[in-house]
């Protein structure tokens, strides 16, 4: 019986299609409040240059009965020992959102630590991590003016949560907690990333203008890109095969 090569993703990573030996893999970090199950649908996409592991963070989906993390540096650590395993084959992160930070802290954690940088990030749909939130912080509101200002900002809460009391008591809370780790990042200096670094956003993005997206430069000596798809926050919902074949576009030149 030929034996895994790699322990059992869960409960870190989900491997929609197992690849032994591919070409590369792409890591998926998610949005605050999302979960690895709405990127899924990247592994057959991409299936031909790369093995595509969303990332699951507690507190949500197949891990919704665990706390989910409030700091971003904890998530970050963690996540490094836990990605490691799969570093044996050229690899690249992918993160919107709240997955942006996260990706981009991992690849310098995995640099300083391991020795192990990607060979591509890929930011989506938030500013560069070194630039100050224009807007004061949300996380500890109360839930009537929480809702109110995730409608404005992010326009993204499903019209099924929050017409629905109980699923919205339970989205709330994990919700909170992710952007709490975002709204109390702080951003310390450091060396640049030496991979390329493409960053991507709506146009129509409340958050997001030409100048925060195009920041992302400053933090790759390996070469960058930025493009704005139609679309707000959440942009990625109606571009996912536009942005899937650019993305395998770029990974397959690495």
């Amino acid at each position: 019986m030929i034996q895994p090569t790699h322990p059992a993703a869960e409960p870190w990573l989900l491997r929609p299609l197992p690849q032994d030996n591919p070409p590369a893999r792409l890591f998926v970090f998610h949005h605050a409040g999302g979960g690895g199950a709405s990127y899924v649908s990247w592994a057959r996409a991409l299936r031909d240059v790369a093995e595509v592991l969303p990332v699951q963070l507690p507190g949500r989906e197949n891990r919704r009965r665990e706390a989910p993390y409030r700091s971003l540096p904890r998530v970050v650590s963690d996540l490094a020992d836990e990605l490691r395993p799969y570093l044996d084959a050229p690899f690249a992160f992918f993160g919107h959102s709240m997955g942006s930070f996260i990706g981009f802290e991992v690849a310098r954690i995995l640099r300083d630590r391991y020795g192990l940088p990607p060979a591509h990030l890929f930011v989506s749909g938030f500013r560069a991590p070194h630039l100050p939130d224009s807007d004061p912080p949300i996380y500890e509101l109360p839930d009537a003016e929480f809702v109110d200002a995730l409608r404005h900002r992010y326009d993204g809460i499903p019209a099924a949560i929050l017409q629905d009391p109980e699923i919205l008591a339970l989205f709330l809370p994990v919700l909170r907690a992710d952007l709490e780790l975002v709204e109390t990042y702080g951003y310390q200096s450091g060396e640049p990333l030496t991979c390329p670094i493409l960053a991507l956003g709506g146009d129509v993005d409340r958050r997001l203008d030409d100048d925060r997206l195009r920041s992302w430069g400053e933090h790759t000596s390996g070469g960058f890109d930025y493009r704005f798809f139609p679309g707000g926050h959440f942009y990625l919902q109606q571009q996912a095969t536009a942005v899937q074949r650019l993305v395998a576009a770029r990974i397959a030149s690495i």
